[in-house]
């Protein structure tokens, strides 16, 4: 009910509301390490010995550490494709598309998963005509269910995104002050060419480790990763590794929570343990896509009998009264004991929702005990309990 003229697009502002937001979180985090007494050596380390490392620092010169346990945390890095090189001005990476100047006409984003859509669908709703194109023949990424992932593509198409699946980019090429990008179907044949002003170059990212002394010091490898056992231990005993670079999701909130639990193993010895299966996983686009434990893909390639419930955000008096109602949840559990093992969320606040699902899963809760706990009304959360009363006995009280 209030009418508003003229709404305009003042990219510098977002820009700099952007740089301010960054700025207090990097400093909150600098804040944290001198109240923690952490000493914070900016710079490059490299590995010199099981408890000595060289640091390259950033204003010149260089530090020597001596250390009685190492823990390697580097995360990872951007990938592109072969033959196309960013310069992250109009071919960009995440980094790139995410200090734009202005607003481009068309952008063609080079990858449907998370971070793809996520940016993808930012610069959508500011105004650019997008377009997603896709090797797979469907969107989300790693983990993200089927039933989930169509329903997704139909509100992102909805919002205004094209999408080409089955799709391979062959190259990218600069004509004039635009882009040509060449594609072919993902089989082979059908190559067609598209102009873009930016092109996003989003198809994974790639554990850093570069010049990090593994091999000089011989920390052993599991493949592209780093091996460790149960307690992050690398096959030197002193030096330990954590986030992208070690097996599990590359997930930031599944580093930090490793990077916690190997400090307080050292400080106390207490024995570290994560259970991925109950790390979630969120797309940050509009609505959100969350979820937590199995999809169920997962599930049947698995043999494991499972049931279903679903419950769409339709149905919601808290989701009508915001006219946020697209999206719904689905709960999966074990179809003899009950045994909560899988929730999918499409919603706006679907990453805030979805922690309910995770403790739900990490204490072995049935989806009856989900069903029957009494949720405050109205909310959105309501939503998880009436999907949860679908799979628990085939019926929800606010559904037909």
């Amino acid at each position: 009910g209030i009418k508003v003229d003229k709404v305009e697009l003042h990219l510098g502002v977002m820009m700099g509301a952007k740089e301010k937001a960054v700025t207090q979180l990097t400093g909150g985090i600098e804040m944290l390490f001198k109240k923690n007494k952490v000493t914070y050596v900016k710079g490059h380390g490299t590995l010199t010995g099981p408890n000595s490392v060289k640091v390259g620092l950033l204003d010149g010169g260089e530090q020597e550490i001596a250390t009685k346990n190492i823990m390697l945390a580097t995360g990872s890095e951007v990938m592109s494709l072969p033959g196309i090189e960013l310069d992250e001005k109009q071919i960009v990476s995440s980094t790139g598309a995410l200090s734009l100047e202005k607003l481009p006409e068309k952008l063609t984003v080079i990858g449907g998963g998370v971070i793809g859509l996520e940016l993808g669908s930012v610069w959508a709703r500011l105004g650019s005509k997008v377009t997603v194109v896709e090797f797979m023949d469907s969107i989300g990424g790693v983990g993200i269910d089927d039933e989930v992932a169509k329903n997704f593509l139909a509100i992102l198409k909805k919002q205004g995104i094209e999408f080409q699946l089955s799709t391979k980019v062959t190259g990218v090429k600069k004509v004039g002050d635009k882009l040509e990008v060449a594609t072919e179907a993902a089989k082979g044949g059908d190559a067609k060419t598209s102009e873009a002003d930016v092109v996003l170059v989003c198809v994974g990212r790639r554990q850093f480790m570069d010049n990090l002394g593994l091999e000089s010091v011989g920390v052993e490898m599991d493949g592209k990763l780093v091996k460790v056992d149960d307690h992050f231990r690398t096959n030197i005993p002193s030096i330990f590794a954590i986030g992208d670079i070690v097996k599990g999701p590359m997930l930031a909130h599944k580093a930090e929570d490793e990077g916690a639990l190997v400090s307080e193993y050292l400080a106390t010895g207490k024995p570290p343990h994560i259970d991925y299966n109950t790390v979630p996983s969120v797309i940050y686009t509009n609505p959100e896509v969350a979820w937590v434990g199995k999809n169920e893909k997962q599930l049947k390639d698995e043999g494991v009998e499972y049931k279903k419930g679903k419950f769409v955000f339709g149905a919601n008096s808290r989701a009508k009264a915001n006219m946020s109602d697209a999206g719904f949840v689905k709960v999966l559990a074990d179809k003899k004991t009950d045994k909560l093992l899988g929730v999918h969320i499409v919603q706006g606040v679907a990453g805030e929702l979805i922690g309910e699902a995770c403790i739900a899963i990490e204490y072995g809760a049935s989806s009856e005990d989900i069903a029957r706990v009494c949720h405050a009304h109205p909310t959105l959360s309501e939503a998880l309990k009436g999907a949860s009363q679908m799979t628990a006995f085939g019926k929800a009280i606010n559904s037909p």
